[in-house]
């Protein structure tokens, strides 16, 4: 929606942008004017007006902004390393966590199939008790690259944070740059001279880094991450996977030849995994687990191991089958989602059409 205005400023940054006043032959207002058509909804403006700003600046939660892909399939390491991190945002923060359509597939792609990789992604999500949004991102081709789709979401919901990893903070700073760049150009008292609130037009989001999550590795290789693009299927365990399952892979998984078992040795990267994965899933402390394992050989500790993670992932195995087994149920929980997150988005491109220049229709 909003990555036909957006794509204006992905400039050099000596150099402004030059829009031109709407005509008939603009394909890219005509698309957004439809858009608009179908959405004017109202919502609480970014920046309040100031005699409302103290108070509604006290009582609302800050709103968190993120997206997953709809691959259907979710594992133990992006549970246990991100999913339960968001999961635990939504006490303290208004959060907004979509499934993104097109960010990482082909556009071949089945319809059919897509709308059931959403379907199982939104589930798995709900299941472990996260609440997603359905996105539906119908744009040009040649706005199908990852930095412009990331900064248009985050700008068009109005992000005040955003999570990503340490490591991962420098992807937010084109969002940031497009959101300074637009307030500068066209926010404050230009806007206000066309009949707009004036001030800010994009909140310019900050990086929320969430307590480190577990790093969970591969069960055929302890120094790698888990990973469901890992040719092997036997190096992860799925969400959804039976009790038979996951009693093969551990018993299938790689282990060492050392005696007892032990948290930090270096040399047992294999060793250090299970036994994280083992706390993690008891619900134990370090301390109980090596106290608990450290005379264990591998026979005796995989089907404990085993047991333990059938038994932390029966109820949302159980709770996804619940939410799935009524399609009916779970679109209307996305199609909820969606109508909060488009009535957000029609007003911020409501804001910047007007602050633009651009004529609503």
């Amino acid at each position: 929606m909003a990555r036909a205005l957006l794509s204006q400023f992905v400039l050099p940054a000596n150099k402004s942008p030059r829009l031109q006043a709407p005509a008939s032959t603009c394909w890219k207002t005509r698309r957004a004017n439809r858009l608009l058509a179908r959405c004017q909804c109202s919502t609480s403006d970014p920046q309040p007006d100031s005699d409302q700003s103290d108070v509604l600046k006290s009582s609302r939660k800050k709103r968190v902004v993120s997206g997953v892909q709809p691959t259907g399939s979710v594992h133990l390491g992006n549970y246990l390393g991100a999913i339960k991190n968001w999961t635990a945002l939504q006490d303290t923060y208004e959060t907004l966590f979509f499934i993104v359509d097109l960010h990482a597939i082909t556009l071949q792609y089945d319809p059919r199939q897509l709308r059931d990789a959403t379907r199982s992604t939104a589930a798995l999500y709900l299941a472990c008790g996260v609440d997603a949004s359905k996105g539906d991102e119908n744009v040009g081709v040649a706005l199908l690259t990852y930095p412009v789709l990331m900064a248009s979401d985050i700008l068009l919901y109005q992000a005040d944070f955003v999570p990503v990893g340490e490591d991962q903070k420098q992807h937010l700073e084109l969002t940031r740059e497009l959101a300074d760049r637009v307030n500068y150009l066209y926010g404050g008292k230009k806007w206000k001279k066309l009949g707009g609130r004036g001030g800010s037009l994009f909140k310019v989001p900050e990086a929320l880094i969430p307590p480190a999550g577990a790093r969970v590795m591969s069960l055929t290789d302890g120094l790698s991450k888990m990973s469901k693009s890992a040719p092997s299927d036997l190096s992860r365990i799925n969400l959804l996977d039976p009790k038979d399952a996951i009693a093969n892979k551990i018993k299938r998984c790689k282990t060492d030849s050392f005696s007892g078992l032990e948290f930090g040795n270096p040399e047992r990267p294999e060793c250090q995994n299970l036994l994280s994965i083992y706390q993690l899933v008891s619900g134990k402390s370090k301390e109980e687990v090596s106290l608990e394992c450290q005379s264990m050989n591998w026979g005796s500790f995989k089907p404990i191991l085993t047991d333990a993670l059938v038994d932390h992932l029966l109820p949302i195995q159980e709770r996804y089958r619940e939410i799935t087994s009524d399609t009916a149920v779970l679109d209307k929980v996305l199609e909820d989602g969606a109508s909060k997150a488009t009535e957000i988005a029609a007003t911020t491109l409501k804001n910047v059409y007007q602050a633009m220049g651009f004529l609503m229709r």
